[in-house]
């Protein structure tokens, strides 16, 4: 019998060069004419960043600063989860932004049941936070890469440890 080959579907951003991005971020707003005298500010914790500002209009421009460098480090900005905007002491607001890593439980049957109604002949199964394909044709398993690529499931996905 043919050895099965297998890929992991996954969802994975490199933190390396998000904390490269977020201190570019900051560099260029201590530089920006519209940031002068301002408590603006940028903190990037394990898994979410902390954003403050004097108003919403300060939080998003630190925002699309932000992906404007995640872009060209070519890290995926669907990664980003803004949270609510809420007020701060002297009269600042905040906002929480989540990292999102993995792929969680209700994407992950998406993507099963996406691979499943494709009628191709492979099987797929969830891996904490992973999806494992597997299959005796490697032609099949790129065609489920290609639906996938082609399918929006609000993440982004990279395939990886192709056997």
């Amino acid at each position: 019998m043919a050895k099965d080959s297998s890929f992991d579907v996954v969802s994975q951003i490199d933190m390396q060069e998000m904390d490269n991005a977020v201190n570019q971020t900051k560099k260029e707003i201590a530089q920006r004419f519209d940031f002068r005298g301002s408590s603006a500010s940028l903190e990037l914790d394990e898994k979410s960043l902390k954003l403050t500002g004097e108003d919403e209009y300060k939080l998003t421009a630190i925002l699309d600063v932000l992906r404007q460098r995640m872009a060209k480090r070519n890290i995926p900005l669907k990664c980003l989860k803004p949270g609510k905007v809420e007020s701060a002491a002297k009269g600042t607001v905040r906002q929480n932004v989540e990292i999102e890593q993995g792929i969680p439980k209700e994407k992950a049957r998406d993507i099963i049941a996406a691979i499943k109604a494709s009628k191709l002949k492979v099987s797929a199964q969830m891996q904490d936070d992973q999806v494992r394909v597997s299959g005796a044709k490697k032609d099949e398993l790129q065609a489920v890469i290609q639906l996938l690529k082609q399918s929006d499931f609000g993440i982004d996905l990279q395939f990886i440890n192709m056997r």
